[in-house]
């Protein structure tokens, strides 16, 4: 193939694969993507992506990466219906550290909407590209080549059950949790990489609702993480306003606590299944538009594929495939914007080369450590965490982070560089900045509040009032 001309096919068109195209598209002669499922033509579910009925949040580390990805795809987003979330002033947030925290402008933001109405205004923007050739209904089987190289992949065709070859001098696996890469790189000879996983057993159940009347629109998102200081199963509750007028709310909690059964049983368990009954109270004047959706699938998992002493060229994997961390976070989306602005750095210093492969895996394995770090930190302080084991260095850094949110309760400056942190618009180092210091060494200037910090316009629909 000529080198002037690169081909690069891309394995798995969601959120991550649909970056990985738009990065290579600039320096690639032709990028193909391989979708094993066929695209919807309106914002919509799809078989191969059940977790899109569940919520996301593009945090503002998100925002500023796909923005640079794409630019404008904000505006596109909020002009589909998205909404724009101001952080703090739109996020009622209370931490595992067991507090409110105070609601001050941050001058970031993030958006909420329903995971189908995201992918598709990416994937909108991305077929734009005139590089770009999205091929449906097949999937990979492997990939060609030797321990040395990869120079292609077997893909086949989901209805005529027929098996080619396509060359490329780049292969980049976005198959998400589901990903074959270990198995294929084992085929080619190659050791499989370590593997390293802490699972809190985190479980959830989704609904969507109509939002209350009068609140389509400028209602605040609610997040309530599980505590882990009682030593007991901890609960957790999120609402997120999405478009047309609805609300997406989950409920969960870690291993041992068990999720609603029944439609009937949702709200109770918001109520007395988590450390405030905030959203239940919302809940109450919301019109229910779906049945309970059920997730299990939320270990942290990271294949170091960057300890793989002889990586071969042609071939990187990027996103969940690398990376997948517990979605009650809200890191999954960033963590795939993260990697695709590895990619686009290093084409941009040296064009689409199957000899970078190497050190661009190195680099795509660094993108994902902040969040892994916090995901992983946060949910090692529960009990029934499996996990290899909590060391030292891993307790430390829970204490302090724990310090860090109880202080930022009540000192806006602490807060709005945690919240940076925690939604990934700064590195995890942040939490050394000398601000942040200062307040974990003074500790918080008053005790932690219980009552969340509504406005006299949200309190009204709390306590069932209509508010104009």
């Amino acid at each position: 193939m000529s080198p002037a001309r690169p081909q690069v096919v891309v394995l798995g068109g969601g959120f991550a694969g649909l970056l990985a195209a738009s990065a290579a598209a600039p320096h690639a002669g032709a990028v193909i993507v391989l979708e094993r499922d066929r695209y919807p033509q309106r914002p919509e579910s799809r078989r191969g992506l059940p977790q899109s009925r569940h919520p996301h949040f593009l945090a503002p580390g998100g925002v500023l990466g796909l923005e640079r990805l794409l630019p404008g795809i904000a505006g596109r987003l909020l002009a589909a219906g998205a909404h724009r979330i101001s952080v703090n002033t739109d996020l009622l947030f209370r931490s595992g550290a067991g507090g409110w925290m105070a609601r001050n402008d941050t001058g970031r933001f993030g958006i909420t909407c329903s995971r189908s109405l995201l992918d598709h205004v990416v994937r909108v923007m991305v077929v734009e590209e005139d590089a770009i050739t999205v091929r449906q209904g097949c999937e990979p089987v492997g990939l060609v080549g030797s321990a040395t190289a990869v120079r292609g992949v077997r893909v086949r065709d989901a209805a005529a059950g027929t098996t080619e070859q396509l060359d490329a001098d780049l292969v980049i696996d976005a198959t998400g949790r589901g990903s074959q890469a270990g198995r294929w790189l084992d085929a080619l000879g190659i050791a499989a990489p370590p593997t390293e996983v802490v699972d809190s057993g985190h479980a959830y159940a989704t609904r969507v609702f109509r939002a209350a009347p009068g609140a389509e629109s400028g209602f605040p998102v609610v997040l309530i993480q599980a505590e882990s200081r009682s030593g007991t199963p901890g609960g957790n509750a999120i609402l997120l306003p999405i478009e047309c007028g609805r609300w997406i709310v989950a409920v969960g909690g870690t291993r041992g606590r068990e999720l609603p059964a029944e439609d009937n049983e949702f709200i109770d368990y918001a109520r007395r299944g988590v450390s405030d009954p905030l959203v239940a109270e919302i809940l109450a004047s919301a019109e229910p538009l779906t049945g309970t959706m059920r997730s299990r699938s939320t270990g942290n998992r990271r294949y170091r594929f960057d300890r793989v002493r002889s990586w071969p060229a042609g071939f990187v994997v990027v996103g969940d495939a690398v990376t997948a961390l517990n979605p009650v976070y809200g890191q999954g989306l960033s963590v795939a914007t993260r990697c695709a602005g590895t990619l686009v750095a290093e084409f941009a210093r040296r064009g689409v080369t199957g000899g970078a492969a190497p050190r661009l895996q190195r680099s795509i394995v660094r993108a994902g450590t902040d969040p892994w770090q916090m995901a992983t930190s946060q949910d090692l302080a529960f009990r029934n965490t499996e996990s290899p084991g909590r060391t030292v260095l891993d307790r430390w850094k829970f204490r302090y982070g724990a310090r860090v949110f109880r202080v930022a309760e009540s000192r806006p400056a602490v807060a709005g560089v945690a919240s940076d942190v925690m939604f990934l618009a700064r590195p995890a180092l942040a939490m050394g900045h000398p601000v942040v210091l200062a307040g974990a060494v003074l500790g918080p200037r008053r005790p932690p509040s219980t009552e969340p910090p509504l406005t006299g316009w949200e309190r009204g629909f709390v306590a069932g009032r209509r508010v104009g």
